[in-house]
């Protein structure tokens, strides 16, 4: 699988360049994993319901095709889109969304942060705070989205939203357990590894 290190760019041209890459890939295109950041931007997704965004600011909001509700992008976030072909892979989206969250934890237990899926809703949390929130798009056999760990960032934004849907949902990041604070390189690379081992392993 292909790690692709796009750096911190603009939300529109990346989810422009995920819905081309998706419409012209063919079955000999190797899977990829692009590593990005944003500039601030707020994500509504498919579902999303115009009073989940409380508050208006000058932070763009943009309208994308991915499951879910409205969520928050900023410097300091870790943001993974997994650019999957899992019909090839033989594979379920059940087992993607499994391995993405299995990954992160994992990510998370390398600084001693005990993390855990909940199954009634998506994501990673600490406790009952989120550190990290899952959103795919299913097109033509393969996905892409993915994932967004928050590493260090202003998370004063999250405060603007009803965070996926979710009224009062606190957030939290990894710069909260740890001092001093990974960077995102390093724990891109934790995690770019375990999301490897993970989408390769087989389906129970």
């Amino acid at each position: 699988m292909k790690i692709v290190q796009k750096g911190l760019v603009e939300y529109q041209p990346t989810f422009e360049a995920m819905k081309a890459f998706n419409a012209n890939r063919d079955e000999y295109t190797e899977d990829e994993l692009w590593v990005v950041e944003h500039p601030p931007v707020f994500t509504q997704g498919l579902a999303g319901k115009p009073e989940h965004l409380l508050i208006r600011d000058n932070i763009p909001v943009v309208q994308i095709d991915r499951g879910g509700q409205i969520t928050y992008h900023g410097p300091g976030q870790l943001v993974i889109y997994t650019m999957i072909d899992f019909k090839r892979r033989k594979t379920s989206v059940r087992h993607i969304i499994s391995a993405l969250e299995n990954s992160i934890i994992a990510t998370l237990a390398e600084y001693s942060i005990e993390a855990a899926a909940d199954p009634k809703r998506p994501g990673v949390y600490v406790g009952t705070r989120k550190i990290a929130s899952l959103g795919l798009r299913i097109k033509n056999g393969s996905v892409y989205h993915g994932l967004a760990l928050n590493v260090n960032m202003d998370l004063s934004p999250f405060s603007h939203i009803n965070p996926c849907g979710y009224a009062g949902m606190e957030m939290t990041q990894i710069a909260d357990f740890i001092n001093p604070c990974p960077t995102l390189a390093q724990v891109a690379d934790k995690l770019t590894g375990h999301l490897n081992t993970q989408l390769n392993s087989k389906e129970s």
